[in-house]
């Protein structure tokens, strides 16, 4: 049995994280191939301008605001799509953050936050839209990763941490969803210029407009296998590069990102004082 992969006949489409960066050129994108599309975002980020910007494409974008982080919420989000528009037939988890981590400044909080959205915001909404792509016997899950999955980066101690955690979670649910005609597709960007990246503290090679980045995976989510990466000039690279001993890995991406030179910053005073 050919594995079920999702198209616009069929169902919505429905992007958490789709009121800026990729999930929102990715909700046009997706409009323009003739979805209805389901745009989850905060109350705080309103998607008013790509409800006009995609009025006159050939799918139709519908706002389903919500805190991802919030799992009754985003389960009464999964209920509200399916009965005001349809069936979900492609979730795209896209919402997540990136939240610095340097070694002389560690915050609990700032990894707890981390997962809470990048981990747990996938987690709260995979649940209860699977259980419904499961009664019916196929659907189409897209979980969006990142190359820092690959190995470990400068400041990336909690936003590589779980966007790692995501690959080993769609690697893992992939016997079981297969089982299920489930199709799960990871997508491991690199370098995006979006507002996240924009947070960034470190050289981003091979910066990749937003919206080729979204095309890209669309092509990715039509026609893909199990993990889409790109631009490959950059993850190719990444991903040999983890087949290195460790500190030989850790010296080459220490050297590329001008880490190893950088002084420590101890300018943040210790709790207490």
């Amino acid at each position: 049995m050919t594995l079920y992969r999702a198209n616009p006949k069929h169902g919505v489409a429905w992007i958490t994280g789709g009121s800026s960066g990729i999930g929102r050129a990715l909700a046009k994108d997706l409009a323009a191939q003739g979805y209805a599309v389901a745009v989850t975002a905060l109350d705080s980020d309103p998607v008013d301008t790509l409800l006009v910007e995609t009025a006159q494409m050939p799918g139709r974008v519908t706002s389903f605001p919500c805190d991802v982080t919030d799992e009754q919420r985003m389960a009464a989000t999964v209920a509200a799509i399916e009965k005001d528009l349809g069936p979900i037939v492609l979730a795209v988890f896209n919402a997540g953050n990136y939240i610095a981590t340097p070694g002389e400044d560690l915050i609990v909080r700032d990894f707890r936050r981390s997962f809470e959205v990048n981990y747990f915001g996938i987690l709260n909404g995979l649940v209860p839209v699977v259980e419904h792509m499961r009664v019916r016997s196929r659907g189409h899950v897209v979980l969006v990763g990142s190359v820092t999955a690959y190995s470990g980066w400068p400041t990336t101690a909690a936003y590589g941490g779980t966007k790692a955690a995501i690959n080993i979670l769609a690697e893992s649910l992939k016997y079981d969803f297969d089982k299920m005609n489930i199709r799960v597709q990871v997508i491991n960007p690199g370098f995006v210029d979006t507002p996240l990246t924009e947070k960034n503290m470190l050289p981003m090679p091979g910066l990749m407009p937003v919206h080729r980045a979204s095309r890209r995976m669309a092509r990715g989510i039509k026609s893909g296998g199990f993990e889409v990466t790109f631009p490959y000039h950059i993850s190719w690279p990444l991903k040999l590069l983890g087949l290195l001993p460790r500190p030989v890995g850790r010296w080459v991406i220490g050297l590329t990102t001008a880490w190893i030179a950088r002084p420590l910053n101890f300018d943040r005073k210790p709790p207490g004082e």
